[in-house]
Order: C-alpha cells, then sequence, then structure tokens
C-alpha cells in the first residue's frame, strides 16, 4: 500500500519524517498520517514527494516496481517524460559585470528536460552539502533569477564572486544559504548586502558522475 512505499522511499534515502516535512513545507503530523494509512496526500503532493525520495509517483502508488535505478538523482524521475538532450557542464558560476559567466567547460551530459537551453550542470566542489551531496557531484541547474524559501540554489555571494550551492531560506528581512555539512555555518545576508547576492538558478537533480 502507498503508506508502506512511502516509508520505504523515505528510509531508503535515510531522511526523517521530520526532514520531509520541511522540504515539503507540511507538519510532521501530516507524514505521519500518510506513513500510517490515516490520511493520503493529492497527487500534486505525492509528485513532490517522489522527486524528494528519488523516485517515481507511479512507485509510490504501487504502479511500478521501485529499483534501486530510480534511486540515483534527486529528482531524476520528474523529468522522464521529455526525451534526453545534452546540457553542457561547468566547474564554475561567476558574477560578471553585466551577467552570469559560465566558466570551466567539462563538456556535456545528458539530461531529460523540457527546454534545454534554460538548464546547465554545475561540477560541486567542497563538502558543504555533504551528506546528500558530496564534492564531484553533478547538479542540474535552471536558469532563473529568483528562488523560493527552502529551495536549493546556486547563488553567487562574496568577494571572490564565484558561486556557491546552498539551500536557500527566507528567515525575515535577511536570507540565509544553509548548508547540510553541520560543520559549516550558515551564511546571513542582509540589509544592503543582498544587492551583492546573485541567483544563477534552482538545483532541480543531483548525481554522481566524477
Amino acid at each position: 500500500m502507498f503508506a508502506e512505499r512511502l516509508k520505504e522511499a523515505r528510509k531508503a534515502k535515510r531522511y526523517s519524517q521530520a526532514e520531509v516535512s520541511r522540504l515539503l513545507g507540511v507538519t510532521q503530523q501530516a507524514v505521519g498520517k500518510w506513513e500510517t494509512g490515516r490520511s493520503t496526500p493529492d497527487p500534486q503532493t505525492i509528485a513532490r514527494l517522489a522527486e524528494i525520495l528519488d523516485t517515481t509517483a507511479d512507485a509510490l502508488l504501487g504502479l511500478q516496481n521501485v529499483g534501486s535505478e530510480l534511486r540515483g538523482a534527486v529528482g531524476q524521475s520528474a523529468f522522464s517524460r521529455y526525451t534526453q538532450c545534452l546540457i553542457p557542464v561547468v566547474g564554475t558560476v561567476r558574477a560578471g559585470y553585466d551577467a552570469l559567466a559560465f566558466e570551466e567547460d567539462y563538456g556535456s551530459e545528458y539530461a531529460s528536460v523540457k527546454d534545454p537551453q534554460n538548464y546547465f550542470y554545475l561540477v560541486v566542489k567542497g563538502d558543504s552539502m555533504e551528506p546528500r551531496i558530496s564534492d564531484g557531484d553533478l547538479a542540474l541547474v535552471h536558469r532563473q533569477n529568483t528562488l523560493e524559501n527552502g529551495d536549493l540554489g546556486v547563488m553567487v555571494y562574496g568577494s571572490d564572486g564565484s558561486g556557491t550551492l546552498k539551500k536557500y531560506i527566507v528567515r525575515g528581512n535577511a536570507v540565509v544559504l544553509h548548508p547540510f555539512n553541520p560543520n559549516y555555518e550558515d551564511l546571513i545576508i542582509r540589509g544592503e548586502d543582498l544587492d551583492h547576492l546573485y541567483i544563477a538558478g534552482k538545483v532541480v537533480e543531483t548525481k554522481a558522475k566524477w
């Protein structure tokens, strides 16, 4: 049943109910009710759950078997209905005078997206997003200059003008760039400093590659 498959998928990702609820923007009690069969989320929420848990809505609903191949990348299943396209792989995102610059050409990698011209892959550098995203992983980024609270994004901020992959959190009049690795501190940006924060795009998928 859906409740059991949801619980199995969550445990496979090593997420707690609290983590899933936070990523979804719902209460932990709601996730608990889904996993005990006391309630069932709407179709849109099921699709979002599938993206978070690296599976498909069909798998959660019991319409297909959940295999290890479905767990290889964050949100990969959400794009399976599109044809494979080559997306450029870059190593660095920087803030230029008029626009963001993408440097260090690593070639191209396939992705199933609707509008490939609006995407790029970024090679993740460093361990600030461990244990979920590792150094050398590929992040598929949708080019956009805004993010919603809780999105995973690529932002450019700081004296060196280089991009960083962090969770984007709006807290009052400030923006917090949150690393998953507890050994790193949040970067809190407020006031006039927000004028120097550039959003390169939203991370829609990550996968181990390099």
